[in-house]
């Protein structure tokens, strides 16, 4: 049998190290064995700086809640506490953007975690008013693209509008009958 020599494996295994210590400083990224160390070096690390990355956000995020819990005189275990047991569920990001962004709602958010009623806002002509937005949108959508459309869809818009034997017409005759 003849001898097999591996250097086409070889030399691709030591280019794929050699490529992943790109900008390596020093010898680290021209030769193998330096590379290699140090590659394995650099994965092993970050695997360790995915787990700690978390670690970190999460520390961050709670600093930031504790600071505006501190403002509205609340230790940060007492809110979480109180947030708990209101049954308010809500991650520590969330609360954190809430502190930085929308203090208002951050200081509903303690009232509610301190025991206190907390007034509703009057959201309810907002409602409307963007409930008939919508409408006009969904007016303005319908008479544009109808012919974008597909059959079922048009269909379906003709269901709604309660257009009179939209099952058995053609694309033509239920953009004609729609509009």
């Amino acid at each position: 049998m003849a001898r097999v020599k591996g250097s086409v494996q070889t030399r691709a295994r030591r280019k794929k190290v050699l490529k992943k210590a790109e900008g390596y400083f020093g010898s680290k990224h021209r030769l193998y064995k330096t590379a290699h160390e140090q590659v394995m070096h650099s994965e092993r690390y970050a695997y360790r700086d995915r787990k700690q990355t978390k670690r970190n956000f999460r520390k961050l995020w709670i600093t930031r809640i504790n600071a505006e819990c501190r403002v509205n005189d609340i230790s940060y275990s007492r809110f979480i506490d109180g947030l708990n047991k209101a049954g308010i569920e809500i991650n520590r990001k969330m609360l954190s953007e809430l502190a930085i962004q929308d203090k208002e709602a951050f200081t509903n958010l303690v009232k509610i975690a301190k025991g206190e009623k907390v007034a509703p806002k009057k959201v309810e002509a907002k409602k409307e008013t963007v409930k008939k937005e919508d409408k006009k949108l969904e007016k303005k959508e319908e008479s544009k693209d109808l012919s974008k459309l597909t059959v079922a869809e048009l269909k379906e818009l003709a269901k709604k509008n309660k257009v009179e034997g939209y099952t058995s017409m053609k694309k033509a005759e239920l953009i004609s009958a729609l509009k």
